[in-house]
């Protein structure tokens, strides 16, 4: 289904085998760029201003002279989602580049061309499988918000990957990434939940990023009556807990039944996990936002 993708680069939509950017583009120069992803849902995209304002307050944090106005990134997602026939079940990539140098090299300044915008929509069904995920303990730590904000949802991935690299050595699904103090961050691509007796606790946002889909969780225990609370977490935490779920926009909630070997709980997906899943799910269907 996506072997004909068109591709949308600055409002230009392009057949994926033909689609790129200029070696000169900040992005390829140094990762200079931030992003969402988003999914399409029946016709509408979850919370998509709340992805749409992330991504300007990311780019102000970067110092972008220019950024598309929301309007305008609706429209460019609208003509690729469109242009590719697309209705459900789909998985879309925007990103933002700082733009084209005039050369190479770190300073904005040699930024003149303005911002590049790239919409990435594919068929892509939820990643994770449903009977849980493994995790791996990775070296690789997260930073605190005075070395590299997590506030910013930018496009330097060095330190997931890393993560992820040693995670699939371990046999892991992914990997459980910790902050500089030894608290639990996140995944090297999600955000991590652990059900503790009568409560549900998640990591502060100290060194993770603001999760749309993290909040919507947050929302829904309280929904439900569910005691939850933001809360520094270790490995031993993890290791005890009763139940552990990671969300995210691609792969939605999913259960965590390892980490590092260890079974969490019975060692498979929890009724609180089920029950925060089915409430996410009727979130979705009241609150996708159409387009137009």
């Amino acid at each position: 289904m996506n072997d004909d993708l068109l591709i949308n680069i600055n409002g230009e939509l392009i057949h994926r085998d033909a689609a790129g950017i200029s070696p000169f583009d900040s992005l390829v120069q140094g990762g200079d760029g931030v992003w969402e992803g988003l999914r399409l849902y029946r016709g509408g995209i979850f919370r998509l201003q709340a992805h749409l304002e992330r991504l300007h307050r990311s780019a102000k944090a970067m110092a972008f002279e220019q950024i598309p106005s929301i309007e305008a990134l609706r429209c460019e997602i609208a003509r690729t989602i469109d242009a590719n026939g697309m209705t459900d079940g789909v998985h879309i990539r925007l990103t933002l580049s700082r733009g084209v140098k005039v050369t190479s090299g770190m300073d904005p300044r040699l930024n003149q061309s303005g911002p590049t915008l790239i919409v990435l929509a594919e068929h892509k069904e939820p990643v994770y499988a449903r009977e849980g995920l493994t995790l791996a303990t990775s070296s690789i730590r997260r930073f605190r918000p005075d070395m590299l904000d997590p506030k910013i949802h930018h496009n330097n991935l060095i330190q997931s990957i890393l993560a992820k690299v040693e995670a699939t050595a371990a046999g892991a699904d992914d990997a459980l990434m910790l902050d500089e103090r030894g608290c639990i961050a996140e995944t090297n691509a999600t955000h991590l939940f652990f059900v503790m007796g009568e409560r549900v606790c998640t990591s502060r946002l100290l060194a993770c990023p603001e999760g749309i889909t993290r909040g919507v969780v947050l929302e829904c225990c309280r929904d439900e009556s569910i005691p939850v609370e933001e809360v520094d977490l270790t490995l031993a935490d993890a290791y005890s807990a009763d139940e552990c779920f990671c969300t995210g926009t691609m792969g939605e909630l999913a259960a965590v039944c390892r980490i590092d070997g260890r079974s969490i709980g019975s060692g498979k997906p929890g009724p609180v996990t089920a029950r925060l899943a089915a409430c996410f799910e009727e979130v979705v269907r009241r609150e996708c936002e159409a387009l137009s």
